[in-house]
């Protein structure tokens, strides 16, 4: 997601000078290879950046705000593209941070690092952003104007909102896709399904391939919401169980019927948000 944006923001020309932090140095040479940032290094130097992004697993981020603070100026612009914003912003709100604005852009693949990266990637994507009570206005301006630079539509939002839509609509899913791939493996090897795998399955199974570390760190931060939720979910496929152990294939096919409905209002609505 970082190399992403280092390379829609060199496409877009919004700024003159990127720097990439990593302290792979595999990935800083990819960057540098392809010309999306102009110097990289292992770790953030005082003087680094006037606004600096922070792409990493949501786990990382109140510590990194902590060990940034005595290293930027007062008018270093701070904003992340973690997918859970409400302990983000109690971290940044606690160190007085009022020039940092928490962003979620709702994009990327199962694939990472930069060899995975594509400038076109927030095209025509919602970026949320959860601007904390006190934010600086111009910080928010220029983040705001960071995002619309590289394509992407800008949504603002209360944190704790944002963070219940997604568990909804990203960090459910991720968790179901990872729950069947795990139970598919302990029934049968690969090498047995693949001859009988379809691309129902490819398509159901392609987010299982999400970054295990992002995704322990999104479930560790979003456990309070996440939980109620997966419980929930449970409690549905045990009512499919049960109308499937008593012959009740009426009940099953009012539940398919109601499931594709929402599929399809909801597949229109998105389509009408992306045109």
């Amino acid at each position: 997601m970082g190399a992403s944006l280092a390379a829609a923001l060199r496409a877009a020309d919004f700024v003159s000078d990127i720097v990439g932090i990593d302290e792979n140095p595999q990935s800083l040479a990819v960057a540098l290879a392809r010309g999306w940032i102009d110097r990289g290094a292992p770790r953030f130097s005082r003087g680094d950046g006037d606004i600096v992004v922070l792409a990493t697993p949501v786990g990382a981020i109140p510590g990194l705000l902590a060990s940034l603070k005595p290293l930027i100026s007062d008018t270093t612009i701070l904003t992340d593209m973690g997918s859970v914003k409400q302990p983000i912003g109690y971290a940044a709100k606690a160190l007085g941070l009022r020039r940092f604005i928490p962003g979620h852009p709702i994009a990327g693949a199962e694939c990472s690092g930069p060899a995975a990266a594509r400038a076109s990637l927030f095209e025509k994507r919602v970026v949320v952003l959860t601007p904390l009570d006190g934010h600086d206005p111009e910080a928010l301006f220029t983040v705001r104007a960071l995002w619309e630079a590289v394509g992407a539509r800008v949504l603002l939002a209360e944190a704790g909102l944002h963070d219940r839509m997604v568990a909804y609509t990203s960090h459910l899913p991720h968790l179901l896709a990872f729950a069947c791939a795990d139970f598919l493996g302990d029934q049968a090897a690969e090498g047995d399904l693949y001859p009988f795998m379809g691309t129902g399955l490819r398509d159901f199974l392609r987010i299982a391939g999400s970054d295990p570390v992002m995704w322990r760190d999104i479930c560790a931060a979003n456990a309070a919401i996440l939980g109620p939720l997966l419980s929930g979910y449970g409690e549905h496929l045990a009512a499919y169980g049960r109308a499937l152990a008593a012959g009740d294939f009426d009940e099953l096919h009012a539940h398919f019927v109601k499931a594709r409905g929402f599929r399809e209002t909801l597949s229109r609505e998105a389509s009408r948000g992306e045109s």
